[in-house]
């Protein structure tokens, strides 16, 4: 098995030919946000991967083994909608509304000038069909937004989107296990009171 330790974002610094010409492996959304995980590569190598923690892997993006062999990444295609503004009834202003309402869930998005994409979800569809979208079931490489929690992957495990645990289980080996069933309808209000009395009866005898 190879050991990889180490990403090239798109291959920074590595001469074009030679990520061209290196052997690739194909990886779906759900593998690409752990920084842990095992693959095997289109020479039909065993590949762990144990990147530092909060490690995001793109399509383009390079591995490096500790031997110094190079393995491109692909995007897998995978089910997701793909959801634009009704063509009758509706207008760009529903999708912006969308994506805000989505951003509220903390949904992933790949976003795109006239679409939004995002992991497959029947209760997602049905509340954005009420909104005067249209949602269609694709299958597509996926690459959601990182810039809104990008500062938040070393620490936060990419809680967002996945089992909603809101206990942020700080840790990218974990297995975004998309239970896809856990109504997205809540508008994670996060009940932020933390039931902390905060009463602190400071009977200090002064």
């Amino acid at each position: 098995m190879l050991n990889v330790t180490k990403l090239l974002p798109q291959g920074r610094g590595l001469a074009a030919v030679l990520v061209r010409r290196a052997p690739t492996v194909e990886l779906d959304w759900d593998v690409r946000q752990k920084s842990r995980f095992d693959a095997t590569d289109s020479q039909g190598r065993a590949l762990g991967v144990f990147l530092p923690r909060g490690s995001v892997v793109r399509g383009g993006d390079v591995l490096v083994a500790d031997d110094g062999s190079l393995v491109r990444v692909v995007a897998k295609p995978q089910p997701v909608m793909a959801v634009t503004a009704c063509a009758e009834h509706g207008s760009p202003f529903d999708l912006q509304r969308a994506a805000y309402h989505l951003g509220n869930r903390h949904v992933q998005l790949q976003l795109g000038a006239e679409r939004l994409v995002l992991e497959r979800d029947h209760v997602l569809a049905d509340l954005l069909r009420r909104m005067h979208l249209d949602v269609a079931e694709t299958e597509e490489a996926f690459e959601p937004e990182s810039g809104a929690y990008a500062a938040e992957t070393a620490g936060h495990g990419h809680a967002h989107g996945h089992a909603h645990d809101h206990g942020h289980a700080h840790d990218h080996g974990h297995d975004h296990a998309h239970g896809h069933d856990h109504a997205h309808e809540h508008d994670h209000a996060h009940d932020h009171a933390h039931n902390h009395s905060h009463d602190h009866d400071h009977d200090h005898d002064h």
